[in-house]
This record gives C-alpha cells, sequence and structure tokens, in this order.
C-alpha cells in the first residue's frame, strides 16, 4: 500500500516533549514511542505506554541532570508500511536514536529491519512473537517485556496439571495469534494434552466471534484458549458467557491478559480468568509506589504490564547511555543495545534479570487469577496469585530459538 503523506503525519505528527533543558544537542538524546494509539490495542499499550517513557524520561534527567531526553509518539495504525516508513522519518529526518513499543509483531518485524539498516536501536515492549530473538533478530534490537511462548507455557502448565487437557484456540489471523496457537499447542502436547481445534478471525475489524465460539463449544475441549489481546479478548470473554461456555465447565485462559480487560468485562464474567502477566500493579511495594504516580495522570487507571515495560526499557537504555556517554549512544543503536546487555538488569518493576545474547531480557514470569466478585476488595482488585515462574525457566533458550547472532 502506497504511504500517504496525510498518513504518515497522522502517525508521526502526533508529537509531544517532556521539557529539555538548552544545552550540547550532542548531548540530548531523543526516544520514540510508535504505538497504537487509538485502535485495539490504545488502551493495551498507545497513550500509556508514551506516558511511562515520559516518566522514566522525567526521573533519568533528576539522577542525571547532565543528559537530556526527549519523547515524541506516532501510531503505526497496526501496518508494518505505516510503521517501517514512520520509524525511517523518525531515524533519518526527526533524530530519533531509540524507538520503544510496537504492539504487533509484523510492525516489529519491519521496524527492527529499519533500525539495522539505519543502525539505530529498538526496544519491543509490547510485541510478543519469540522469533524477535529468533530468526527475526538483529544487533539493534531488545525484546523487553515479555514473549507469547512465556505466557503460553506459564498457563498452559497451571491449566493442563488441573485437568484442563483439551484446548481450542480463537486467535487473529496474523503473526502473533499463528504463533500464539502453534507454540501453545505444543506445549499443551508435550504436557499430555491435546490440541482439539482452532478458529483464526479476519483482524482488525472482527468483533462478532460467535461463529468461533460455536466451534469451541462443539470440540468439546475443556480450554477455551484466547489467543488474541485488548478490545477482542474483552469482546470473546463477553460472548463465551452468552453462549454458555464457562457456565457449562469451559476455562478460559487468556495468553495476553491486563487488568483493564478483566474491568471492562466485570469480575462477575471475568471470574476465574487464568492469566500470565509478569507485572501487576499490587505486586509489592515498588509496584504499588509507581502506580501512585502513574495513576492520576493516566486517567485514574493502574499500569499493566505494557506500561511498566515501557518504563523499565526506557530507563535501562538511557543507563546505558548514561555509561557509554550520549555521542556514542547516538552514534550507534548497535553499541547502546551491547551496552543494555552489559549492564545487569536491577528493576523496581520487573525485578532482576539480564538482557541475553540474542536480545531477550530474561526475568521471572507469574501466573494470576482473576477474583471472584466477593474476593475483590476495590475496584482495582483484580487477581490473586497462583505461580511465580523464575527466570530461568521463563522463557525459551538462546538454542531453541535459533538467534544467528548467538555463537555455539
Amino acid at each position: 500500500m502506497p504511504i500517504r503523506r496525510r498518513t504518515l503525519l497522522t502517525g508521526a505528527a502526533a508529537l509531544s516533549m517532556p521539557a529539555i533543558r538548552r544545552g550540547n544537542a550532542a548531548s540530548t538524546i531523543k526516544i520514540g514511542v510508535l504505538s497504537d494509539m487509538s485502535g485495539p490495542y490504545a488502551e493495551a499499550s498507545g497513550p500509556g505506554d508514551f506516558l511511562a517513557a515520559q516518566m522514566a524520561a522525567e526521573d533519568f534527567m533528576k539522577s542525571y541532570p547532565e543528559i537530556n531526553v526527549g519523547v515524541i509518539q506516532g501510531d503505526m495504525l497496526l501496518k508494518p508500511d505505516v510503521g517501517a516508513a514512520i520509524a525511517r522519518q523518525w531515524y533519518d529526518q526527526d533524530g530519533v536514536d531509540a524507538i520503544f513499543d510496537i504492539p504487533q509483531s509484523a510492525v516489529a518485524i519491519a521496524v527492527g529491519q529499519v533500525a539495522k539498516e539505519k543502525d539505530k536501536a529498538v526496544i519491543f515492549t509490547a510485541a510478543g512473537t519469540p522469533d524477535l530473538t529468533g530468526k527475526y533478530c538483529t544487533p539493534n534490537q531488545i525484546q523487553w517485556t515479555y514473549d507469547l511462548w512465556s505466557n503460553s507455557n506459564a498457563i498452559a502448565r497451571g491449566l493442563v496439571e488441573a485437568g484442563g487437557d483439551s484446548w481450542f484456540f480463537i486467535a487473529p489471523d496474523y503473526i502473533s495469534g499463528q504463533v500464539m496457537v502453534r507454540d501453545t499447542s505444543k506445549i499443551v502436547e508435550q504436557l499430555g494434552g491435546k490440541a482439539a481445534g482452532s478458529a483464526l478471525y479476519p483482524f482488525p475489524g472482527t468483533s462478532d466471534f460467535s461463529a468461533y465460539l460455536v466451534q469451541a463449544q462443539a470440540s468439546k475441549a475443556k480450554v477455551l484458549c484466547l489467543a488474541n489481546a485488548g478490545d477482542d479478548t474483552a469482546n470473546c470473554i463477553k460472548q463465551a458467557h452468552e453462549f454458555g461456555l464457562p457456565q457449562s465447565g469451559i476455562k478460559i485462559a487468556a495468553l495476553v491478559y491486563q487488568d483493564y480487560i478483566s474491568r471492562s468485562v466485570g469480575l462477575e464474567l471475568a471470574q476465574g480468568i487464568v492469566g500470565a502477566m509478569p507485572f501487576y500493579w499490587d505486586m509489592n511495594d515498588e509496584t504499588r509506589a509507581f502506580s501512585a504516580r502513574f495513576t492520576p495522570r493516566y486517567h485514574n487507571a493502574r499500569p499493566n504490564y505494557f506500561h511498566a515495560g515501557s518504563y523499565s526499557a526506557v530507563w535501562h537504555y538511557l543507563k546505558a547511555v548514561a555509561a557509554m556517554g550520549p555521542d556514542k549512544a547516538k552514534a550507534s543503536g548497535k553499541a547502546a543495545i551491547a551496552q543494555m546487555k552489559a549492564i545487569p538488569v536491577a528493576d523496581p518493576l520487573y525485578g532482576t534479570g539480564v538482557v541475553r545474547q540474542d536480545g531477550k531480557f530474561v526475568h521471572a514470569n507469574h501466573v494470576w487469577q482473576t477474583k471472584t466478585p466477593a474476593e475483590s476488595k476495590g475496584e482495582w482488585d483484580q487477581y490473586k496469585p497462583l505461580a511465580t515462574i523464575p527466570r530461568d525457566q521463563s522463557f525459551q533458550s538462546m538454542e531453541a530459538l535459533g538467534c544467528p547472532l548467538v555463537k555455539a
């Protein structure tokens, strides 16, 4: 599809910058948050990820007053060609040094190739395909927040062991949806279960999931796995209740689950749904402290793990900038990414971890179950913990992923 200038302006020109002190341009780092600002993933990522990046920049400049940081935002409209075009404009014309976010894997792959070509940095805080640290890995990128295999692994183990040994999948017909079905099916089968079937739906634009829910019901599967995200997950949960799936004993698993989804459908419908989240606002004192700062600036909503991942990744990138010097970070995105890998992660939101040679940030993951209305003590009290997956068990090995950067 040809990219019209009006389309580019819609995505790239909606800019906002935290206050930048006057100073040497060589000491100014410019960050771009490229996301879904108005579509089905906007509440999950978009404006909240932008705010979190701004907060990280503000906090960093308090600790490192000699380095200026600016943050801009853009809407890639969930289209790879639009995302790649905005990335080129940002890198070539707008002085962006690093791009963050990108909640759609096909767009992430396209932007990753642009970053490699331009020797700039890109850190994926919302794209889930594990292949970003596999066949699509480059020395200019990092996958920070989560990946779909990690969520699939955590959820499948808990549900299969509890008797959920047959699964039916509903997924969008794009890379991430296909990957979620593929990987979760393999894990379920390795644990002794079976995949009873799957249905792929057109994305974006699908809001009626009735035909796919009928297929799930007919499959006699014990688990309905929603291999989607955002508004699609919420709509599937609501419509599953209309068709009586949970009432008949079918367990619902959501592979990309967040508290705004359970809040949007209500605990009466969401109760019992199992999801994996590496961050939850009420997990500990540090996550609660961050949430207390974030919430008043974000329509009184608590941060989810994409928002927290944006803050965490931007902060670690800026620590790398400080360690190597802004001039060197601006000169080479590859060098900046290498510096991020060299610094151990000690993060108040994601805990301790390391960035591997293949670009995967390895950290613990957590499995949660949605509370019943009687268990909840407030509007944002949504989940109870089921399990913690330690970081050495949370992600596939580098050998399994097959990143060509990894030396035998």
